[in-house]
């Protein structure tokens, strides 16, 4: 052999190492609830989940059909343009999937329904469930049109936090 027909299949190896190193960083799907997400120009953040019985206070009091789950969040744009965001989705342990309520009264700091990004923005909120008690994956995506976007998921494991509020004596002898 010539050693111009060598140099060739020697580096091919090579270059093949080099192609697979790239995507092995590019293919991770599950991450953590604290976790950055990188998702295109997207990058999300799952900062905090908490359970509610009802929402809001007074004579505006909303109850679930199941339980509240408020999931708050940010997401940055570090983009060159807008992106809108789409509602987002939990999925169960069996694999049903749970839409995010466009009903946000009684939320605090609510992330709104109508979502854009600008570039270099970070959006920051809460977004609401309704759903029972379990532990979810919530789908994130990278604003792309569906069937051309990449996703992810944040790991939300159940995690009842406990009243530590004013405690009444237990009745009975002093």
């Amino acid at each position: 052999m010539l050693k111009s027909e060598i140099l060739p299949l020697l580096l091919l190896p090579f270059i093949a190492g080099l192609v697979s190193c790239g995507q092995q960083s590019s293919t991770r799907l599950d991450y953590q609830m604290g976790e950055k997400v990188a998702l295109g120009p997207l990058t999300y953040n799952v900062v905090q989940t908490t359970w509610k019985n009802d929402l809001g206070d007074g004579f505006k009091i909303r109850s679930p059909q199941q339980r509240f789950l408020l999931v708050s969040l940010s997401v940055t744009n570090g983009g060159g343009k807008e992106i809108a965001l789409p509602l987002l989705s939990l999925e169960g342990e069996r694999g049903q999937t749970i839409t995010e309520l466009e009903n946000m009264d009684g939320v605090p700091n609510p992330i709104g329904i109508l979502r854009t990004v600008a570039p270099a923005q970070t959006l920051q909120g809460t977004i609401l469930f309704d759903t029972g008690l379990a532990s979810y994956r919530l789908r994130l995506t990278d604003g792309n049109e569906p069937g051309t976007e990449r996703v992810a998921w944040v790991n939300i494991p159940l995690r009842m936090d406990v009243d530590t509020g004013v405690q009444t004596p237990i009745p009975g002898p002093h």
